[in-house]
């Protein structure tokens, strides 16, 4: 029976985050998720599980109700109602099922696209299927293939190469000021999330000297010791500027925490030295007038904005030429697929071929009489293995030109089979005679 390829999921786009919630699978026991591969005809499996999506890819023979199988299982393992997930599920087969896959590997069907993090998910699930015994030819070759497609992508195009997060852009906008970020000090005024990003991409970006200043002097010291850094009271924020040449402000203050006057002071003790301020907090920490004075490099979060919005627009150009990627890749792998259809046949031409000349072979050996020549009795053999490869090779080469038509593959097989009986179905002698008189 062909073996039918069928992805079932739902993901941020249609589906909120109270139905996410409800169906996702990250609290179940991975032994009992693994179960899907009992269901009727169904012969490998993955399962991928993050906050914004949750997918199942099997492979199974062709039955309609495969997809109702899979969100029957799924409503059983989350103990939910199986009509929500009816309401909220996409359901894909075959070539769409791998173009959504490589899709989603490529990151074109994130909440952000171009972000890295689906595809360390994707391997991880993958890997999961594999130390269950889940994962197996045919998911084995799309799981690779999807990822040299997520490579791919990424290195044609510049689908990656721009910030469009607020914490990222106001990174990037540091670089842009002091190109080398290693061999100067950052300051974060805050301790949330947005500094705890901040902070990461700062490091990433090549910081060494991290200070973390907060009200809540505890929460500074877990986040400056999470990233290897210091951590100070916030009476000492103004003493921190002195020593510092990026800094970061994420503060909740309904009012201004550094203005321009306290700035002036800041400035001269530092001879002027340059000083580049990002401020992502509503309301801003920093005065604006901050920004009139020279030396100093002020961004608030609307100036951020604008990167991202415009990183995205170009982002999702690059999508397009991704897109045309992973439209030439499923065809790739299409044809590889279809392929397998044919070595079944292929190995029982070749079989039938090969049986045909040892029967013969067999009777020319007896007409050579009782004792014959053994050099003789080896080239017939090299003679007969030889004519049942040569015979077979036009039609084998056929059925593998014509796997490479969409859709052709199935109906070249059955015709092959039927021309040589591979089956051996019983046909009567007079089969074929003209009947008429």
């Amino acid at each position: 029976m062909n073996q039918e390829i069928y992805l079932i999921g739902l993901n941020h786009k249609i589906a909120g985050v109270d139905i996410r919630e409800r169906y996702a699978l990250t609290s179940c026991d991975p032994q009992a998720i693994n179960e899907v591969v009992r269901l009727d005809g169904v012969n490998e499996a993955m399962v991928l599980s993050t906050c914004n999506r949750v997918e199942f890819l099997v492979v199974a023979n062709r039955q309609p109700d495969i997809p109702q199988q899979i969100r029957k299982f799924w409503a059983k393992l989350c103990n939910q109602p199986q009509k929500d997930l009816l309401d909220h599920t996409y359901s894909h087969e075959n070539s769409q099922a791998v173009t959504h896959l490589f899709t989603v590997a490529s990151s074109l069907d994130s909440m952000i696209v171009g972000e890295p993090q689906i595809l360390g998910q994707l391997k991880t699930a993958y890997r999961q299927s594999l130390e269950s015994g889940t994962a197996k030819v045919i998911i084995n070759r799309m799981l690779h293939k999807a990822f040299s497609v997520a490579k791919r992508i990424r290195t044609e195009t510049a689908i990656a190469s721009s910030a469009v997060s607020i914490s990222y852009a106001a990174v990037e906008l540091a670089r842009k000021i002091f190109t080398d970020l290693s061999n100067h000090r950052a300051l974060l005024v805050g301790a949330g999330e947005m500094a705890e990003l901040a902070a990461t991409h700062l490091l990433t970006s090549g910081v060494r000297d991290l200070t973390v200043v907060n009200r809540t002097l505890t929460r500074a010291n877990e986040l400056a010791k999470q990233f290897g850094g210091r951590a100070l009271p916030f009476e000492d924020l103004h003493q921190a500027l002195l020593e510092t040449d990026i800094v970061i402000t994420s503060t909740g203050s309904p009012t201004a925490i550094i203005t321009a006057k306290s700035m002036k002071e800041v400035l001269r003790k530092r001879r002027n030295k340059p000083i580049f301020f990002i401020d992502i907090a509503v309301p801003r920490d920093i005065d604006p007038d901050v920004n009139s004075l020279d030396n100093i490099y002020l961004y608030d979060i609307d100036d951020l904005k604008d990167v991202v919005e415009e990183n995205l627009a170009g982002r999702q150009q690059e999508a397009l030429k991704a897109k045309a990627i992973v439209d030439e890749e499923v065809t790739t792998f299409m044809r590889w697929r279809e392929s397998l259809a044919l070595q079944p046949t292929i190995v029982d031409l070749l079989g039938q071929g090969e049986s045909i000349a040892r029967r013969e072979l067999r009777r020319s050996i007896r007409q050579l009489g009782p004792d014959p020549d053994p050099q003789m009795v080896a080239v017939l053999e090299r003679l007969a293995r030889s004519l049942s490869h040569k015979i077979y090779h036009e039609p084998i080469n056929y059925l593998k030109r014509r796997a490479q038509e969409e859709g052709a593959a199935q109906h070249c097989i059955h015709t092959t089979r039927r021309i040589f009986n591979l089956d051996s179905d019983h046909i009567p002698v007079d089969a074929h005679w003209n009947r008429k008189k």
